[in-house]
Order: structure tokens, then sequence, then C-alpha cells
């Protein structure tokens, strides 16, 4: 059976309620209260979006999420009472495509929950487009992106990332375009735009911290250069 949203969390009330206000917004909704109960889950369903809590009984949400991420390329959206900045950049490091702290508002959590929804929908490659720079090569047709002729494994936003600063190469590209065009989402922080950057040039650049393509211009955005 194919679900909307899985919630992961063993604060269960919780849990319930969040399912139960999706569910009356027709955001067909999961709940597990375990590592265990997702692991089952994902053995005869599917979904679209992943609610993951930090903190569950018989596990750690984060190895959990590297255990998802061997096998799921769906968003992985982290909640966690917990916010501080490490674990922020370890949950945008293993896998997790956005951080939410608790206590959240039901209403904020779903209009975010919808925006990541629609811009995963979206995030389907232009066609006809394949282009080189230097040795990397991105066919936006295909959705493939190869250094050297090897295919690069990037997730669906990294992916839709390049692909906008690639679109406009050359050009300095301010963070609030890249918030509104690419996350289509008001919520998203420097932080994760930040970390998506640096996941990037590392699959992309011979010296991630002397990036040849993907530039910052600070204070102002970030560049692709191509020659």
């Amino acid at each position: 059976m194919e679900y909307s949203v899985l919630i992961i969390d063993d604060e269960k009330e919780l849990a319930d309620s969040t399912a139960e206000y999706f569910d009356m917004f027709d955001l067909k909704t999961c709940c597990a209260y375990t590592a265990a109960e997702a692991l089952d889950f994902f053995r005869e369903n599917t979904t679209k979006l992943i609610l993951l809590d930090i903190n569950l009984g018989d596990s750690s949400g984060f190895s959990l999420c590297k255990t998802l991420r061997e096998t799921i390329d769906v968003p992985i959206l982290f909640i966690s009472a917990r916010s501080s900045d490490d674990d922020m950049v370890v949950a945008l490091n293993i896998g997790g495509d956005d951080y939410i702290t608790k206590p959240y508002s039901l209403n904020v959590l779903f209009a975010k929950v919808k925006a990541v929804l629609k811009r995963y929908e979206k995030s389907t490659p232009s066609e006809g487009k394949a282009l080189s720079f230097g040795d990397i090569g991105i066919d936006l047709d295909a959705g493939i992106v190869t250094k050297k002729g090897s295919e690069i494994e990037l997730t669906a936003m990294e992916y839709k990332l390049l692909a906008y600063l690639v679109e406009n190469k050359n050009k300095v590209v301010p963070k609030q375009d890249i918030f509104d065009k690419v996350w289509d989402d008001s919520f998203v922080t420097d932080g994760t735009l930040n970390v998506h950057v640096r996941h990037l040039r590392e699959k992309l650049e011979d010296d991630p911290n002397e990036p040849t393509f993907i530039k910052t211009a600070r204070g102002r955005g970030y560049i692709f250069k191509a020659e």
C-alpha cells in the first residue's frame, strides 16, 4: 500500500495526532513507533515522505536513516526536541532533507510537508539537455550526473539544486532565489542550503575546499562557473 507520509516517532500520542491531522487534509499517513516497526512497514508498503524522530525507543533515528538510505530515496525530514546545530548537521549529512524542531505547529508542519511533496513531484528532469563541464557530465534528460565517466549518486534535492545552478551558470544566484525555486519553501534555513552545497562540492570537485565549479559569492549567493 502507498502512503503519502510515514511518521516514525516513539511519542505515540503526538504521532497519532499528527497523522490524524494530515489525514483530515487527504494526506494518507501511517505511524511507526519503533525502528523495527518502520522496517516492517517497508516490507509491504511505500511512502512518499518520512518524518523521523531522532530519539526512538529501540534505536536512534540517525541509525535508522542510514539504514533506510541504503534502499530508499524519498525525502526524510527529521523531527526532534533537540535543537543544536550539531544535530542538524549530522541529520543532513547522513541523508536527511530537513530538520524540524519540536514542539511544532501542526499547520506549519503540514505546510512544510506539502511543500516538500510538491517539490519532489516537480523535480523530474528537463528534456533534451546533455551538458559537460570539464570532467563533469550532466544529462538533464535522464537525470544523470557523471564525473570522469562514472555516475555520481545524488539525492533528489542535490540534483535539483545542481540543475538550477547549471541552468543559471556564470550568474550569481541569490540564496533567496534558491529557496524559492529549488526548495519552494520559506522555512528552509541557510544551514540546510550550505550543507547541500558542501555535499555537491564533495561529490563533484577535485578539491571541495577550492571549488572549480560551485563558487560562493560572499554575501550574495552561489555561482556555477562554466567555461
